[in-house]
């Protein structure tokens, strides 16, 4: 009786060996053809170790703000100097790619796109405030540079016309931000929103001399925010986690300095410093806007 037992369970670990070994096999041959099928499957082909889904990023919304919860407020205005390694996001690529486009190939597309929803209004540079608005035309007639050249005909005779220079994206290496710092009473935060972007130029003279700089259109940034937030750019630190342009803005991933503060006399910071003098009174700024939330709290 024993010995039928023993024989009994013998021959049932056998066959739950050689069961399990055959369910083993047949799960990574299955395994295998659907690897197989994901990666080569006629017509397609991947960019990558995965299939990018195209999804409709949304913007970060704001919290909700009265004017009665505003209990302080300071408008400052900012340079942004692309030239500068943790902005070179917003710099590059100089000629687009199909994954991403530079911050100003972005506003171009958004001044020049014929969808209503991500048109963004372009304002004259004679104020900060938005108060004329420029067409289409107007845009593109401040951006692009004329240039006249001479050619043959088919009789021999030399003739000149004019032509327009496609619009230089790599010329823009700085951009001015209009924002204002205020604490939130209701909610107990000292918080910033930006009003407005101003793309800055770079000129040159016919010789490739520098003029100067010149500042092309005033952007509305909540405006702004509906193109920037469906624009992906590159994230240094992790391949696979996507982030926008209203992502940069919003967690303020950039650097910059302040060149103007709002002031009875509406002048900027080099009106009246100049050198060493006028980045220490930038950076006086700063600091007064730093000191004002730490004295708020009593620790």
């Amino acid at each position: 009786m024993n010995g039928f037992f023993c024989y009994f369970f013998q021959s049932t670990g056998y066959a739950l060996k050689k069961s399990m070994r055959n369910l083993s096999c047949s799960f990574f041959f299955f395994s295998f053809l659907i690897t197989t099928a994901q990666y080569c499957h006629p017509g397609t082909t991947l960019e990558g170790i995965f299939k990018i889904k195209s999804s409709q990023f949304s913007s970060i919304p704001y919290p909700y703000l009265r004017e009665a919860d505003v209990m302080w407020s300071k408008r400052v205005w900012r340079v942004i100097d692309m030239r500068e390694k943790i902005n070179h996001t917003l710099y590059f690529p100089v000629e687009p790619i199909p994954s991403r486009v530079s911050f100003m190939q972005m506003v171009m597309n958004s001044l020049t796109c014929n969808a209503t929803e991500y048109q963004v209004t372009p304002y004259d540079v004679i104020d900060d405030e938005f108060t004329t608005r420029l067409t289409r035309e107007e845009v593109i007639e401040k951006a692009f540079t004329k240039e006249e050249i001479s050619f043959e005909n088919d009789l021999g005779e030399i003739e000149s016309k004019t032509v327009d220079n496609p619009f230089d994206f790599s010329s823009v290496k700085r951009l001015r931000i209009k924002e204002d710092w205020f604490f939130d009473n209701q909610r107990s935060v000292f918080d910033v929103r930006i009003i407005g972007v101003c793309p800055v130029v770079e000129k040159f003279d016919e010789m490739g001399e520098y003029k100067g700089e010149q500042p092309l259109v005033w952007l509305y940034f909540p405006e702004l925010r509906m193109p920037m937030s469906i624009t992906s750019i590159f994230n240094p630190r992790n391949d696979a986690s996507t982030i926008t342009y209203d992502h940069l803005f919003m967690k303020r991933i950039f650097s910059s300095y302040i060149f103007k503060e709002s002031n009875v006399y509406d002048r900027k910071i080099n009106s009246y410093k100049k050198g060493l003098d006028l980045l220490l009174e930038s950076k006086r700024i700063e600091n007064v806007l730093f000191n004002y939330e730490q004295d708020l709290w009593e620790y």
